[in-house]
């Protein structure tokens, strides 16, 4: 272990880096359930793919992924199916466009090949190493009320209102209040710097949710893992596998190149922003604020977009919840490899992990996002107007639009303008020059 993935080295510790593994998979275990939910349809009350078949791709894939980004990079950082991409895949693509989802898939495919091609020439490495400093702090900033809202909402102590947009859930709720009690928990253990603070909070909410539900408080589905139907592997009724539709690009190259492009960009930039999040957080930058091996990093997330779209599922992404892991100590490969192994015996398992309710994983994502906010306090706000308004744009346009992809959006384009405006165009690296023309191209792409 010390030889493979240098655990001294990082200060770490084969059990902290078990408990980091475990921390983060208990943190995204949701996507095994929302993804497959997702991509079947069912909850748009359609029927597009297999559940299972859905469920065992996104199970395989983030593991394969995930074993890439330990051996690649030995980085903690775990990848599955990205949110918002799953959305895209099914509702605009295809529900919204009337396409089959075998078009969807094989856009996948096409848009993990180009991502693979970008990672050889270094083009998105150069790219997370050229962001200004102020842009960093940002957008871990931004990522850290980005997954609290996440957190929040899973719970129901923020919803939507039509008069405010947003709004304080009911705290008569049982999920509310657990999610609260769980907040509060982590924070006390965290004080006591217990090891675990965040993965004991996820347990023990989950636990008090039982009690809740024994004693009819809680009216949802069952929290207890249910085995009355399982079997050792999910049976499939149609699969997913290597299901391209090569005929229909063919005939449709146009409007296909606009779906490989959406995808193509709110992957790129969701990847960038979660490593350059989780890397501050873990200190994983070095000392002139690059990101060492982020090469491998980002050729993870490729291979694992590949395999995924070959196996049936959407593309696959870095987790913004590896947080979680790395505030548990979570420093090396290891835990990432700890994260594949439980996504490979979700899938034997799958009654225990699928069991885990949204309210005990948001005092988890609450508390990542509160020690992720802590960067902020290394921005600059005085000298450098491009910096300031670029830094301040990536920390709000997250949480307020939805979208890591939109605050690196607007944090980027404006720090060019600004840059350009205020003549200092030498400032601006080439890279910046050419990411900002794919924002430019994105907007027009939005407005059209």
């Amino acid at each position: 272990m010390e030889k493979l993935f240098k655990l001294k080295e990082h200060g770490t510790t084969v059990r902290t880096e078990i408990m980091a593994g475990l921390t983060t998979f208990l943190a995204m275990a949701y996507i095994l359930v929302v993804n497959p939910l997702m991509l079947s349809g069912a909850d748009a009350g359609v029927q597009l793919m297999d559940y299972n078949a859905v469920f065992l791709a996104t199970a395989i894939s983030s593991a394969v992924a995930t074993l890439c980004m330990a051996f690649f990079a030995n980085y903690p950082v775990a990848l599955s199916a990205g949110m918002g991409l799953n959305a895209y895949f099914t509702y605009s693509v295809c529900l919204g466009m009337g396409v089959s989802w075998r078009v969807a898939l094989t856009a996948v495919f096409v848009e993990g090949i180009i991502f693979i091609i970008l990672s050889l020439f270094k083009f998105r490495e150069t790219l997370v190493n050229t962001v200004p400093a102020n842009l960093k702090y940002g957008i871990t900033a931004g990522i850290g009320l980005f997954i609290a809202l996440v957190g929040l909402k899973g719970a129901g102590v923020v919803v939507g209102s039509d008069s405010t947009l947003v709004d304080l859930g009911k705290f008569s709720s049982p999920e509310v209040v657990l999610a609260m009690v769980g907040l509060i928990i982590i924070a006390a253990l965290h004080h006591r710097n217990v090891k675990g603070s965040v993965l004991i909070g996820i347990l023990v909410t989950w636990v008090l949710g039982m009690g809740a539900q024994a004693i009819g408080w809680y009216q949802g589905n069952s929290l207890l893992p249910d085995f009355s139907n399982w079997t050792l592997f999910p049976v499939v009724h149609e699969s997913t596998i290597l299901q391209f539709d090569f005929a229909w690009v063919g005939q449709n190259l146009l409007s296909f190149a606009v779906i490989v492009f959406s995808f193509l960009f709110v992957d790129i930039f969701d990847t960038v922003g979660t490593l350059i999040g989780v890397a501050q957080k873990g200190n994983l930058l070095d000392k002139d604020g690059k990101l060492p091996k982020v090469g491998g990093a980002l050729m993870a997330d490729a291979v694992g977009t590949v395999v995924g779209s070959c196996l049936g599922t959407s593309t696959i992404t870095s987790f913004v919840e590896s947080s979680a892991g790395v505030s548990e100590g979570g420093r090396t490969g290891l835990t990432s490899v700890t994260v594949a192994v439980l996504f490979i015996l979700s899938i034997f398992l799958y009654p225990i992990f699928t069991a885990i309710p949204s309210f005990a994983t948001t005092p988890a994502l609450v508390f990542v996002g509160l020690l992720m906010m802590g960067s902020i306090k290394n921005m600059t706000f005085e000298g450098d107007i491009a910096d300031t308004v670029g830094g301040f744009l990536a920390v709000i346009m997250m949480p307020f639009t939805y979208s890591i992809a939109n605050g690196i959006m607007f944090g980027m384009l404006s720090w060019v303008i600004l840059k350009v405006l205020t003549g200092k165009v030498k400032d601006i690296h080439p890279v910046m020059w050419i990411a900002a023309l794919l924002f430019v191209l994105r907007m027009v792409t939005m407005v059209l």
